[in-house]
């Protein structure tokens, strides 16, 4: 059995990772020159840390490991309004760097990833898919699996234009890495943020003396334009704190992250032996958070399913595997939604309000109660829904 892989990030690392160890051939294609680097730090947890393991990765996800020990907010003048420190019984969350988890998984795959290639056409016929590549080049395979994010070319192809799945939430989001020991020392092991009505920055120090950053805007047009460096200094360069020799630090435009928040909302995530995988079918959102969890779980899922349908079951796989990820899915963008208002609020009344709730979390034994209210289930529900279906 032949598939092709287009997109070399969390789900589509993983689920070459499966596949090539039950004997398919697998081919992974990345339109990226490389392996992205760059990107947020995540809270890694639940049904892909059930995943990882499984894969022998949690030694090399616990090295590269950051520990993050208290959320914070800070205003304009660098002051602490309120914070919560992480409780050490969350053994099993690792907070680490998206890209880290992503040179994790690919370090353990045996496939070669070709890079600065992505799909270009796609033909389905009795016995597979002729995938058109654009370096020119065609493939015959049994399944082609589009694992190429929220803004996916294999989508497009086999089901149509974005604008008919994506659910833009309103926001806007930046990161970037500088390197400055003055400033990587001053926020330290701590994820501290500033919020003012509809812009939040965020900050926390990585090894190497670096400091990453995360920007988050209220925005009701979702277009993106203008340089990204004028961009944030431009909505972020008088709010104080650190901001302002962060902003001066500004990388190449090439190296600042920054896209629309949304969320992908399909009906059908397979058509006939093409299917998505990942952001491309299941984007949560930066508000929700799990998707490289999900994504994770929603590749093994796939590679189960198909070692259990055989060569002649693939569609019938494809649409077990929708079955058994999509509630969870469907649950996580519904907190994501409504997370909206605690992460990115509106109105001083709200960031009030959510500072209030950040110091009752700091009394005994509320911080577990605290992120089971304010998370999409804490521990809750992704792992009572993915990680039971993984175990099934």
């Amino acid at each position: 059995m032949r598939a092709l892989i287009c997109g070399a990030g969390i789900a589509g690392l993983t689920l070459a990772w499966h596949l090539e160890r039950a004997g398919w051939q697998v081919e992974v294609v990345e339109r990226a020159p490389a392996l992205r680097d760059g990107g947020y730090m995540i809270d890694f947890y639940g049904p892909g840390y059930e995943v990882a393991e499984r894969m022998g990765l949690t030694p090399r996800l616990l090295q590269a490991r950051y520990p993050v020990s208290e959320l914070s907010y800070v205003d304009r003048d660098g002051r602490q309004t309120s914070r919560l420190a992480m409780s050490a019984s969350f053994d099993r969350v690792v907070s680490l760097l998206r890209a880290d988890l992503v040179h994790a998984i690919h370090d353990d795959v045996r496939t070669p990833v070709t890079y600065g290639t992505s799909v270009a056409g796609i033909e389905q016929h009795d016995e597979g898919v002729t995938v058109e590549l654009t370096d020119g080049t065609r493939r015959e395979v049994d399944l082609l699996v589009g694992a190429d994010g929220a803004h996916s070319r294999v989508r497009e192809l086999a089901f149509g234009p974005e604008e008919r799945f994506l659910r833009y939430l309103g926001h806007q989001v930046a990161a970037y890495v500088i390197d400055d020991k003055a400033l990587s020392e001053q926020v330290g092991t701590r994820y501290r943020m500033l919020t003012v009505p509809g812009l939040m920055a965020g900050a926390y120090a990585l090894r190497g003396d670096r400091l990453a950053l995360l920007f988050l805007l209220r925005e009701p047009d979702p277009t993106l334009t203008g340089d990204p460096a004028t961009w944030l200094r431009r909505h972020y360069g008088d709010l104080g704190w650190i901001l302002p020799e962060a902003l001066a630090r500004c990388p190449e435009p090439a190296e600042i992250y920054r896209d629309q928040v949304t969320q992908i909302d399909m009906e059908h995530w397979s058509t006939g032996r093409v299917v998505l995988l990942g952001d491309a079918c299941q984007a949560v959102s930066l508000f929700a958070g799990h998707g490289a969890s999900l994504a994770m779980a929603g590749a093994w899922v796939l590679a189960d399913e198909l070692a259990a349908a055989g060569a002649d079951g693939v569609p019938d796989a494809l649409a077990a595997y929708q079955r058994r990820v999509r509630p969870a899915v469907e649950e996580v963008q519904a907190f994501g939604r409504r997370f909206i208002r605690w992460m990115a609020p509106a109105s001083r009344l709200r960031i009030t309000a959510r500072d209030w709730m950040l110091r009752l979390a700091a009394l005994p034994g509320a911080d577990r109660l605290f992120l089971n209210t304010l998370t999409s289930g804490g521990h809750g529900l992704i792992v009572s829904r993915a990680v039971d279906e993984l175990r099934g």
